[in-house]
């Protein structure tokens, strides 16, 4: 279920042109070529990690219902344009790289509707008022590291690429696919991974000793993917996100995907006690 925002947001690219009304709006941006890795993982490893009132969201396989059902942590890489705050761009703050590793939640309510959501471990942008602003305002795991970003465009073809320097050494995303973007695929892997709408943080501090969630709304048209023909990932996950993801350094992803964005925009957040 998308969350009930309205806010107005244009954007440069024509396929991605649409138009919301939306209230209540905190930022507006343009996510683009976002390079989404897949690993399937055990859900044990995300229980610690998982804010109250909230289950993991699990990826099931319409075509083959008997079988078991996916969980799946993500290494997200994306151009973050155009940010505008309150619709106030903030000088040096309107593009920039993030790289963030993401997870599937889903909350359950009481008129019997969900919420398909994300949660956060880990969220790298190379501008440390961006780290400042998110963690004050969202509870969110924001570090500030220096990044940088390689795209290359010709008639046919596609490469995009995002680095981030963790303890002195550049770890690498990068795919390199056709030029030409196609609609997601309805109940497809691509569909599980791009139609979250919400955002999830866990927020002890606003319940003392109980434990709290933070919620926000994120709102984007339904984006495309670019077929890929090949990818490659050099990062050390274990030293960047603990040691119960460093099985995943030597790993190649189960999915990956590229997907072109769009405009995007985030509501003021709300919290509740679970």
């Amino acid at each position: 279920m998308r969350p009930p925002l309205r806010v107005m947001i244009e954007t440069r690219h024509p396929q991605t042109r649409t138009i919301y009304l939306m209230s209540n709006t905190f930022l507006t941006a343009e996510w683009r070529k976002l390079i989404m890795a897949q690993y399937a993982i055990d859900p044990a490893i995300l229980t610690p990690y998982l804010p109250g009132g909230l289950e993991l969201d699990l990826s099931r396989d319409s075509e083959s219902p008997h079988k078991e059902p996916i969980c799946y942590v993500s290494l997200v890489g994306f151009l973050f344009d155009r940010v505008r705050l309150k619709g106030i761009p903030i000088p040096f703050h309107t593009r920039f790289e993030e790289v963030n590793l993401r997870f599937y939640v889903r909350r359950s309510l009481p008129d019997g509707s969900d919420r398909r959501g994300v949660v956060f471990l880990s969220e790298i942008v190379p501008k440390p008022a961006i780290t400042l602003v998110a963690r004050a305002l969202y509870g969110e795991a924001y570090t500030t590291a220096r990044t940088r970003h390689t795209w290359s465009t010709t008639t046919n073809s596609l490469d995009i690429r995002y680095d981030w320097k963790h303890r002195g050494h550049w770890q690498t995303i990068s795919a390199h696919a056709s030029s030409q973007p196609e609609p997601i695929t309805p109940n497809s892997t691509e569909e599980f991974i791009t139609e979250h709408y919400w955002g999830y943080t866990k927020r002890r501090a606003l319940f003392g000793n109980r434990n709290g969630t933070g919620e926000y709304g994120v709102a984007h048209p339904r984006w495309h993917v670019y077929p890929i023909h090949s990818t490659h990932i050099e990062a050390d996950l274990g030293s960047l996100y603990g040691s119960a993801f460093a099985d995943l350094t030597h790993r190649q992803p189960d999915h990956i995907l590229l997907a072109e964005g769009s405009a995007i925009a985030i509501r003021s957040g709300s919290h509740f006690a679970a």
